[in-house]
């Protein structure tokens, strides 16, 4: 039970199959914690969906009544609330407020690749870049926007608001639409980097008045309504910042905060956030002001990755329990040498995000032979992933931004031979806190800045490192990382064929 007349921020993470939510004290301890699994809805190939009401409000409202319960904490004592979410999300809202659809999620959801193409043509690949500070990919909003308007025209027609994931909680708790820059920026062709403002000049997609308020993302952006407060048991009145997507957050909870700084997130997909010098303008990569102003942020993400072995656990070990199948994969693969004797995983099972860009990519297990086993796979898979990570830090060094720290964090993080393998193969030291809750972590520390309870600088006293995972080098890895490369190029338009 939680003492009386303790200062606490609540911060919840709303992910792709689960949402997480912490009550944490001024010194950074974890007073109650909760968590509630959800469902990723793909209701055909390349579409990922949520549904706003439930699995996002519905999985806030039972994690922060769960907390309270668990706590005995006085309302009172939460002095701010952050959250997170996944995003970059596009979700229409009619005039009041209501869902007209699920939510469309962010770099997975691959729907608008003709809209891509449409407004590269209308406007110019080169210009959006230059403009927006990131090209057109997957991961843009604008383009599912478009989608929208020109697919589901009699949704289109009663749309009021267009939202992402974080907007629509800080909606619920607050009654105000609010978006943080960093999110924003995610949004091309809507969004100027140079102007950190919205543009609508370059493409008639929506009118103003449909886009959330700018500011930034551990600024108060209102407070708990009456209505919020009878939903989740907060008290009224109580500061919410504006909030921001799941991996920023995650990154602040590990201390991500200087240049070079480098977060990757182990989670149903890979994503990576370094803090750059100065913005990067390079088309594999994603841009984005940071979370306070004058900083600038370099991301990546690749698009299977948890779900990849998820995938290999439910079709490849149905013999096993499902509560201890991953330790039992886990066991085999590490019976098996790096390199996987000689077998190659493209882990393109839903396309690819950065650094190709391909939604036509595909999966593949290259170099089968009757020797392989079901251990010697699934470390395949795994090694797969670390080779499409190591393509993308091969990236930032080629955009000049090699990282000069590498930051573990998310439940991949107890993966051992995954884990290994990535610093293996990209040649990094990865350093573990030893707090690995991740963003709804980030979301309490950045609602303690928010209110004065914690300042600048205080994750490193609040999550120091645990451990650190030293890169090793294999005369295999040096042998096939340049096979796995070439893989995709040689077979890229087969790929599109299929």
């Amino acid at each position: 039970m939680a003492p009386t007349n303790m200062a606490l921020t609540l911060g919840i993470d709303i992910g792709t199959f689960e949402s997480k939510g912490v009550l944490v004290d001024e010194t950074g301890r974890i007073v109650a914690q909760a968590a509630r699994p959800h469902e990723m809805i793909v209701p055909r190939a390349g579409w990922a969906e949520h549904r706003a009401e439930a699995d996002w409000w519905g999985d806030f409202v039972f994690i922060t009544r769960a907390l309270l319960a668990q706590s005995g904490a006085d309302p009172q004592d939460i002095k701010c609330v952050a959250a997170s979410a996944i995003g970059p999300c596009m979700l229409p809202l009619d005039a009041g407020g209501q869902p007209l659809m699920n939510g469309v999620l962010y770099g997975v959801d691959t729907r608008a690749a003709d809209e891509i193409d449409l407004l590269n043509a209308q406007i110019g690949a080169e210009t959006i870049l230059q403009r927006c500070g990131n090209a057109l990919t997957s991961q843009a909003v604008g383009p599912k926007i478009l989608w929208l308007r020109r697919q589901r025209p009699e949704l289109w027609a009663k749309t009021a608001k267009i939202v992402t994931s974080t907007t629509y909680l800080t909606w619920k708790l607050t009654n105000r639409f609010m978006i943080d820059h960093y999110t924003a920026a995610n949004f091309a062709p809507l969004y100027d980097i140079a102007r950190q403002d919205w543009c609508f000049d370059l493409a008639d997609i929506c009118p103003a008045a449909m886009l959330p308020e700018l500011m930034w993302s551990g600024d108060v952006a209102g407070h708990v309504t009456e209505a919020a407060a009878r939903e989740t048991g907060l008290a009224v009145g109580t500061p919410v910042t504006c909030g921001t997507i799941d991996a920023a957050a995650e990154a602040v909870s590990v201390g991500v905060a200087e240049p070079g700084d480098m977060m990757m997130m182990y989670g149903s997909t890979i994503f990576i956030i370094e803090i750059a010098q100065k913005r990067l303008t390079d088309p594999r990569l994603w841009h984005a002001p940071w979370l306070v102003a004058g900083q600038h942020a370099a991301m990546a993400g690749l698009a299977t990755s948890g779900t990849l072995t998820h995938w290999f656990r439910d079709h490849f070990a149905r013999d096993l329990p499902k509560d201890s199948a991953f330790a039992t994969l886990t066991a085999e693969a590490e019976a098996t040498p790096p390199g996987a004797n000689g077998l190659i995983c493209l882990p393109y099972f839903s396309g690819e995000r950065t650094p190709i860009h391909d939604s036509h990519a595909k999966g593949a297990f290259f170099g089968l032979n009757l020797t392989h086993d079901r251990g010697a796979m699934y470390r395949a898979a795994l090694e797969g992933i670390a080779s499409a990570t190591r393509h993308i830090t091969d990236t930032y060094a080629e955009a000049g931004s090699p990282p000069r720290r590498v930051l573990a964090v998310g439940g991949g993080t107890k993966n051992r031979p995954w884990m290994q393998a990535t610093s293996d193969l990209t040649g990094l030291d990865q350093s573990v806190c030893g707090i690995t809750t991740g963003a709804s972590y980030g979301d309490a520390y950045l609602a303690a800045l928010a209110v004065g309870l914690a300042h600048p600088g205080d994750i490193a006293r609040w999550n120091p490192v645990d451990y650190t995972v030293p890169a090793q080098s294999h005369a295999a890895y040096a042998r096939q990382y340049p096979i796995f490369r070439a893989l995709y190029t040689q077979t890229k338009d087969l790929m599109a064929a299929l």
